[in-house]
């Protein structure tokens, strides 16, 4: 792969070259003709399909062909809770909820918390689990329909995965997991096995309807290697192949490589103080000039502009506004303080808003949170079971506290140091 950047399921560094990406892990381009039909089947175009922040895909036409045949379709995303998340986070999430909305489609959203316990030296298995919790709530915060949402921990629902994951895991060599993901002699085997959990969702559906159910996983393009061996299994197993669309990354605030926890002054967390996220946006890698004077002669370049990529990607939803702001960049007409100060008060308005949505979606989450334990909660209905069930719900609360009886809350990652 060209050495200018990396791109695996754990690590994203460098300047991405999403075409050369597409050629790498063989996916198909978002072309004219799927846009096309796209909008004869919904009525319009998103902005994250018009501006190709969603660029590639696997099967995207088939997933089509299933539904205006009358088949629905489920979507399944997820998120790898080793902290807080950030807005670069929200980005395909903000998609799936248009999808749910668009195509009535149900939700499953993995919170892979067993897999960043297993890779993160630093994360304790408590830690992991609060940030599923933590997590979840920016999930809810977006407005997803409960009635069609199912959040869950890996290490809450392991019970229902895990039947599924070792009838994957059978048929998934060492070699072929070695090839996929570059594992070695220091990798610990449950990394190894991973895949196979990532797997069981996109067949979970299937397995709960009995019969076979289409899947689209919307997600980030770093997370295609695991899809790749999903699909190649699927067929094995006598399931669908799951489609997928691929988003690109949010850049960091520094203007190169994707938003990452590893660079906080670079990120702006959902949970950041609006004062905290305005000093980090004025703290933003720009494509302006050395001086005011050459920025009016020879104008900026948005090319390379991290601030620019935020209205692109996130921040400006009117095509003609977003051009306009380009045109005056380039000419000179516009200054860098006057487009990140705009940013600051369009950032810190939307952390308003999802903070507040945010902080009600802890009185909902039970609302959306499946686990082995509700599932048999909902299932035992004698009376001569209801020391079982208390017995259950005593182990849930593991998930829902770190002290009985109190909500996890982690307000800064520094909290867990």
């Amino acid at each position: 792969m060209n050495e200018e950047f990396k791109v695996t399921p754990w690590d994203v560094t460098g300047k991405v070259d999403y075409a050369k990406l597409i050629e790498e892990f063989g996916t198909e381009p978002i072309d004219e003709g799927i846009l096309t039909r796209w909008k004869r089947i919904t009525g319009s175009i998103p902005m994250a399909l018009q501006r190709k922040i969603f660029f590639s895909h696997r099967d995207l036409n088939w997933i089509l062909d299933r539904y205006e045949q009358g088949e629905k379709f489920v979507l399944y995303t997820g998120r790898g809770p080793s902290g807080h998340t950030h807005i670069g986070h929200l980005m395909p999430w903000m998609f799936t909820k248009y999808l749910q909305d668009t195509f009535d489609a149900p939700l499953y959203f993995q919170m892979t918390d067993d897999e960043k316990f297993l890779y993160k030296d630093s994360l304790s298995l408590k830690e992991a689990m609060a940030f599923s919790y933590e997590n979840a709530l920016d999930v809810i915060a977006l407005g997803f329909d409960p009635k069609k949402t199912y959040i869950f921990s890996d290490l809450e629902y392991n019970k229902t995965l895990y039947r599924i994951a070792v009838q994957v895991a059978k048929r998934i060599t060492f070699s072929t997991a070695k090839a996929v993901f570059g594992f070695d002699s220091s990798t610990n085997i449950g990394l190894i096995f991973f895949t196979s959990m990532q797997s069981a969702p996109a067949f979970l559906p299937s397995v709960q309807a009995g019969k076979n159910v289409p899947v689209l996983i919307p997600h980030a393009i770093d997370q295609d290697p695991h899809f790749r061996v999903t699909r190649d299994v699927a067929p094995k197993l006598g399931y669908y192949k799951p489609a997928a669309i691929h988003c690109t990354f949010l850049p960091s605030l520094a203007g190169s490589d994707k938003m990452s926890a590893s660079r906080p002054e670079t990120t702006i967390y959902t949970t950041d103080d609006v004062k905290v996220a305005r000093k980090k946006i004025l703290g933003a890698f720009t494509g302006g000039r050395v001086s005011v004077e050459e920025q009016k002669k020879l104008g900026g370049v948005p090319g390379v502009c991290a601030v620019f990529q935020y209205y692109y990607y996130l921040f400006e939803e009117d095509g003609a506004k977003l051009k306009e702001r380009e045109r005056k960049c380039m000419s000179g007409e516009i200054m860098c303080g006057e487009c990140k100060l705009d940013l600051a008060d369009r950032v810190a308005s939307f952390l308003e808003r999802h903070q507040e949505k945010r902080e009600k979606a802890g009185d909902r989450i039970k609302d959306f949170v499946v686990s082995d334990y509700s599932a048999a909660y909902d299932r035992l209905k004698r009376p001569q079971d209801r020391k079982e069930v208390a017995k259950l719900k005593r182990t849930m609360k593991e998930y829902y506290s770190v002290k009985e009886g109190d909500s996890i809350r982690i307000n800064r990652t520094r909290d867990l140091e």
